[in-house]
């Protein structure tokens, strides 16, 4: 598709829409959201990680989820990486993800000082 996973400019990180996969690209926590958004967040930091960031630099995130009404799960998952570090975030509902497996896909944007 012609598309880097997380972008640096400067002191600014941008993180593409991640999903729960693998290394494999297989997806990780069919059907559960919680794990879904765990395994997801681990990838963002995986990608700070290369660019040399981490979570402690994330200023806000961004989750689109199947359905809202999950959005305990997801937020609980949200709030074990970031209950400290307390990112600008929002949780929207879409129709669909790029695979119908998916129930979690986030944005995050960091910041290196």
């Amino acid at each position: 598709m012609g598309y880097s996973r997380a972008v640096r400019v400067g002191n600014h990180i941008h993180v593409s829409g991640t999903t729960a996969t693998a290394e494999d690209g297989a997806v990780v926590g069919a059907g559960d959201a919680y794990l879904q958004t765990v395994q997801t967040l681990r990838n963002i930091q995986r990608a700070l990680e290369r660019l040399g960031a981490g979570l402690q630099h994330v200023v806000r995130t961004r989750m689109y989820v199947t359905d809202i009404a999950r959005w305990e799960e997801i937020g609980r998952a949200h709030g074990e990486f970031f209950a400290t570090i307390r990112p600008a975030t929002s949780m929207v509902q879409v129709s669909r993800l790029i695979d119908p497996v998916m129930l979690v896909e986030i944005e995050a944007e960091a910041v290196v000082e």
